[in-house]
């Protein structure tokens, strides 16, 4: 596949993990008075990896080697990703407000950035750093409701703390997932969600042991069912390779559609009403989005050039 074609395809399916992803956090918000949060993430990933284990044996006999090989790195990122990340922000959203968690969601983009930066020595161009900032504005005037004086009145507590840790994981996985093992989408998920259940089941026992069980209904066991299948097992199968192929800075900033596609889900499941700051907001987040690809394009264009002149003996061929 010609590579515009192939990033066009990663960014929708990006796209679509963001919707998937909108859904459970509503889903977890929904359900907070009846699952505590550690018992939500175990049984999410629980269900997750015995889904995807069957599928997934052959691989993993293919790539034991290269497993085994990696494994540090393996458990890096299950447990930043699919461990610590859901157990804070699962936390979080017990006590924190939908406002200021898709606030806090929204400084990813900057943050893959500043590790990118940092780590790896990848620096983001003007026009990349203008989306990510065109991005955070949308972000802003829909988390404000277009109104500039309700960021004076924005009141964070402990638990944002937590969210803030969430995102801040969530952006340390997205950067060092180049240095996964060279391994199957299919062994890759199956071993970092392996890594999610160990870790989150003594969490999961506490809670039981203290009084904290699940409240069982039919509502309930749709939860699970959702986070379970659709933000866990589809959306990490389309992440891992998506961000890849549009690099981590790009990948981070695709979260800014997050709080967009909560108002619309709002609208859709619970009857919320959409207001001019709502389609303002998109706007924004989506020529931020454009801008980032467009950059992407340029750095292609760039590196080809670069090429082309270092085939003709470190000179650019002349024209006419």
């Amino acid at each position: 596949m010609p590579a515009d074609k192939s990033q066009t395809r990663a960014f929708a399916l990006l796209g679509f993990v963001m919707l998937l992803w909108a859904g459970n956090s509503i889903v977890a918000r929904a359900v907070r008075l009846e699952v505590p949060p550690f018992s939500l993430a175990f049984g999410r990933w629980l269900l997750a990896f015995s889904i995807i284990l069957p599928f997934a044996l052959g691989a993993l006999r293919r790539d034991w080697s290269a497993l085994r090989q990696g494994w540090v790195m393996v458990l890096v990122l299950g447990l930043l990703g699919i461990g610590a990340f859901n157990a804070l922000l699962y936390t979080g959203l017990q006590h924190s407000t939908a406002t200021n968690a898709l606030l806090l969601q929204s400084l990813v983009p900057a943050m893959v950035a500043g590790l990118d930066r940092a780590l790896f020595g990848v620096r983001a161009g003007p026009m990349q750093l203008l989306g990510m900032a065109a991005s955070i504005i949308g972000v802003a005037i829909i988390v404000f409701e277009g109104d500039p004086a309700a960021a004076a009145r924005l009141d964070l507590t402990g638990a944002d703390l937590l969210l803030l840790g969430s995102a801040l994981v969530w952006s340390v996985y997205t950067v060092l997932l180049r240095l996964k093992p060279p391994v199957a989408a299919t062994s890759f998920v199956a071993a970092t969600f392996f890594v999610g259940v160990v870790t989150m089941a003594p969490l999961a026992l506490w809670e039981w042991t203290h009084g904290a069980q699940v409240q069982w209904s039919g509502r309930v066991a749709g939860a699970y069912l959702y986070v379970g299948i659709l933000p866990s097992l589809v959306a990490y199968l389309i992440y891992n390779p998506a961000s890849q192929v549009v690099g981590p800075a790009r990948a981070g900033q695709t979260i800014t559609l997050m709080p967009l596609f909560g108002a619309f889900l709002s609208a859709a499941l619970l009857g919320e009403a959409l207001h001019a700051y709502h389609f303002t907001g998109m706007a924004f987040i989506v020529a931020g989005i454009v801008l980032g690809a467009m950059s992407l394009r340029g750095e292609k264009v760039s590196a080809e050039l670069s090429q082309s002149a270092a085939g003709a003996g470190g000179k650019a061929p002349l024209e006419g």
